[in-house]
């Protein structure tokens, strides 16, 4: 078989494309979240979790909409990049889903503290709590389906020369058994 050819090779190309869209998400987050704006004036920073959430939905659904669902949804892409660039299909569903929204808190966590030296951008930790949860969600939604039907892709061969030349599983082995001392 040719280098590069047939699950090897797609899952490189599978990988490189996700390292590559995840890099040009980052970079659009950090031109939303991280240049100043040139405001009349700022609110204080809200340090009170689900404050920020609760004055959101008194302001009304048409508000609360805009605020919270672009909260959850700034940073949900990572639920699905980070896995599909880390490129394994085997592992614990729990774990992966634990690896992805730590690092997700870790993002918006450094986010939000960048934000406190740019001008007209205001630390809000249900900006934090909210990005960690579209990340969870946009995860359960989308990565354990996408893993069970890759690995039932690559589990079956796909064209007769390819199940002709599948091995069979492994060669028994047999103890060999020594002289007796």
């Amino acid at each position: 078989m040719r280098q590069g050819s047939g699950g090897r090779g797609a899952a490189i190309r599978l990988r490189a494309a996700g390292g590559v869209l995840l890099a040009a998400h980052l970079l659009v987050v950090a031109w939303i979240t991280l240049r100043p704006l040139d405001v009349p004036w700022v609110s204080a920073a809200n340090l009170e979790p689900l404050a920020g959430i609760k004055a959101d939905l008194e302001r009304g659904p048409e508000q609360a909409a805009r605020q919270i669902g672009g909260a959850l949804l700034l940073l949900a892409p990572l639920g699905v990049l980070l896995p599909l660039v880390g490129g394994r299909l085997d592992v614990s569903p729990l774990a992966s889903l634990a690896r992805t929204v730590a690092a997700g808190a870790l993002l918006s966590l450094g986010i939000e503290l960048l934000q406190t030296g740019v001008p007209g951008q205001v630390v809000d930790v249900d900006s934090l709590l909210l990005n960690t949860v579209g990340v969870a969600l946009a995860h359960l939604a989308v990565v354990p389906a996408a893993r069970a039907r890759l690995r039932r892709r690559s589990a079956r061969p796909r064209t007769r020369r390819a199940r002709e030349e599948a091995p069979q599983g492994a060669t028994p082995k047999i103890p060999r058994v020594g002289i007796a001392p």
